[in-house]
């Protein structure tokens, strides 16, 4: 039963998708249903003038985007098209005036160019006012299913947020975030999206790895869609004075503002926190405690599908729990608890496995702004009721469902050996991080194994083990892998630390490091034989849990028939949430290369994998290969 629960689930989410991809109503970029409530409802500048300036006690400014020289289209996602009742069979290379308004050349008629105020901490530090520098808010289109969304324009020019910036996006940097805007989505997870991608004859320089080696690229649009790009950052232009980095919000101290916007927030996108029978204060209670356990669920899948974002501030935290803001990010290649994609991070603060602790830290700092309507206790106590438990048991259930399992065991049973929830998934990962397996591929690949009691079974199992060691890294690379590491600005900042107070007693990311360095001591020890035989040995040990488990399972399955259909659930639904393609870096970084020579078809070809993550498609086996180490190694700045 609880298969087919699942089942249906996910076949509800792929229904959904269809629906708004069969849309029967089709309309035309010069008739959009714009409805652009937010400039209705929240204050706006009233300097007109687009220059770089602090913005007081207002939320947006007008702004028009700047055009680009000879615009062209990229790619489109016909499927975020459809979210606006667009027809993408018009959008073609030859579509002149469509391309002009995906550009930004061309102003869409009943849109209200804007770009948004906005605050964030940094690194942990509160850097004060940022806002859109890049970005352009064009407005809010009702389609013909009656949902709203906002429509945006990223890299359309300078705003009165540019700062020392030029408002433009590159081809690299928007080619990402397109790409992986539409491939969060089709894995499920939740996310802003993006529609299409423009690129233009106008360059700008950039110095991409922030070595004093920068080149002109060329300037990129994205449009990007979501209900709302409202976020933690939004609310922190009220922010009091911060004495870390001396700085404020623009709008500091201005509750009436605060309320206004919260007010705006609960009425327009969280309607079932307002109750007209409670307290204002209890409905703002409502509101924090959604967006807790929206931000809980989305971290939860960004762990279960090793999804690493990489600048996790808090002007990058949608209140409605999307990805937002794609920059330095990355999905797993070899499973490394530390993986950090971004160059920038030196001491790790965004790495993978840091990304809950992270997002409960900004929605601390998000309470600390909303404390003139709600205490801040009272805040505090919800993120420590609801934040794990609601983490915990999304990102539990998504991996029983890779797993393959139906049975929830969330305690240890009479029986030692069958491992609970918990500590299967723990010891599976524990096993990926020491053969250095590749996180996706050895997930999906679970689906060869037949359940026991099948006559196929013992087959399926030495099938399945040959396909997890070639999975796993070979011994020059795993040496290579903790060399690198040891080596790493991270680590040496900890062994810093750790000689400066040797008496302190060391906490969890120090224990990682000192075995991270006896992993490579060790490993230096032994040949390649020894290797491979105890990478072996450690698959066949969590192997014989999984078994164990499954048995348990199915032990009250006494007919061949019963089983049979047990196993095909299992493997189904084991397909729906194991993805046979993510956007792996190397890969995108090839259709950046191709675009950068004027060849787009690498990146359409990407897009319609990205866009079946779980179907099996012969004709992209190559995005499927477990990648080399150099590959594993790219990682990305924030340059864009």
């Amino acid at each position: 039963m609880l298969f087919r629960i699942k089942l249906l689930q996910n076949l509800i989410i792929i229904n959904n998708a269809r629906r708004i991809m069969s849309s029967k109503v089709e309309r035309s970029l010069k008739d959009l249903n714009f409805d652009n409530q937010i400039l209705k409802c929240l204050p706006i500048d009233p300097v007109k003038e687009n220059y770089v300036r602090t913005v007081k006690n207002a939320c947006y400014s007008l702004v028009n985007p700047t055009p680009l020289d000879n615009p062209r289209l990229v790619c489109y996602s016909t499927n975020a098209l459809r979210l606006l009742d667009l027809n993408s069979d018009s959008l073609n290379d030859d579509d002149d005036y469509a391309i002009k308004c995906f550009a930004g050349n061309t102003v869409i008629p009943g849109s209200e160019p804007a770009a948004h105020c906005y605050c964030g901490h940094q690194f942990g530090i509160f850097a004060g006012q940022l806002g859109d520098g890049a970005a352009i808010y064009l407005g809010e289109i009702i389609n013909s299913h009656h949902e709203r969304w906002e429509l945006q324009l990223k890299g359309a020019g300078p705003t009165p947020y540019s700062r020392d910036a030029d408002g433009r996006k590159v081809l690299r940097s928007s080619l990402r975030e397109f790409l992986c805007s539409e491939a969060m989505h089709h894995l499920g997870i939740s996310t802003t999206r993006a529609a299409t991608c423009i690129v233009s004859d106008t360059k700008v320089l950039r110095d991409q790895f922030y070595d004093g080696h920068p080149k002109l690229e060329p300037c990129t649009v994205i449009s990007r869609i979501a209900p709302t790009f409202l976020r933690f950052g939004s609310f922190e232009i009220v922010r009091k004075l911060d004495p870390a980095s001396g700085r404020c919000g623009p709008s500091v101290g201005n509750h009436q503002l605060l309320r206004t916007m919260v007010d705006f927030a609960i009425r327009s996108y969280f309607p079932d926190a307002q109750d007209a029978n409670e307290s204002p204060v209890e409905k703002y209670k409502n509101f924090f405690h959604d967006v807790v356990n929206r931000t809980a669920k989305l971290v939860a899948r960004w762990q279960a599908f090793g999804f690493v974002h990489g600048v996790l501030n808090t002007d990058n935290m949608s209140i409605l729990g999307l990805t937002i803001d794609y920059g330095p990010f990355g999905f797993l290649d070899r499973f490394d608890p530390d993986h950090i994609p971004n160059t920038s991070d030196h001491d790790g603060r965004y790495r993978f496995k840091k990304q809950p602790e992270m997002c409960l830290w900004n929605l601390l700092k998000f309470a600390e702004v909303l404390e003139p309507l709600v205490p801040f206790t009272e805040l505090k106590t919800i993120i420590k009721d609801s934040y794990y438990e609601t983490f915990a048991n999304e990102y539990i259930d998504i991996m029983r469902q890779k797993f393959g399992l139906s049975k929830k065991i969330t305690e240890n049973l009479d029986n030692d050996e069958i491992l609970s929830d918990k500590e299967l998934i723990e010891k599976f990962l524990e096993t990926l991080d020491l053969v250095g397996g590749d996180y996706t591929n050895c997930l999906r690949y679970l689906n060869i194994l037949i359940s026991p009691g099948l006559d196929e079974h013992d087959d399926s199992m030495e099938r399945l083990k040959n396909e997890l060691m070639k999975q796993t890294s070979s011994f020059e690379d795993a040496k290579t892998f903790y060399e690198k590491f040891i080596h790493s600005p991270m680590a040496y900042m900890k062994m810093v630390l750790l000689q400066s107070f040797p008496n302190q007693s060391p906490d969890e990311d120090m224990i990682s490091l000192l075995q991270k360095i006896e992993r490579y001591k060790y490993l230096n020890e032994i040949d390649e034989h020894e290797y491979l035989e105890q990478c072996q040995n450690y698959w066949n040990e969590w192997l014989i849990a999984y078994v164990k488990r499954i048995e348990f399972e199915t032990k009250e399955l006494t007919d061949k028939d019963g089983l049979n259909k047990y196993d095909n659930e299992r493997r189904i639904l084991m397909n729906s949430v194991n993805p046979r393609y993510v956007l792996r870096n190397h890969l995108v970084q090839k259709a950046i290369m191709k675009a950068e020579q004027e060849n787009f078809d690498e990146a359409r070809r990407l897009l319609q994998a990205l866009e079946k993550p779980f179907d099996e498609n012969s004709n992209f086996d190559d995005y499927t290969e477990r990648p080399s180490r150099s590959m594993c190694e790219l990682r990305v700045s924030c340059s864009s």
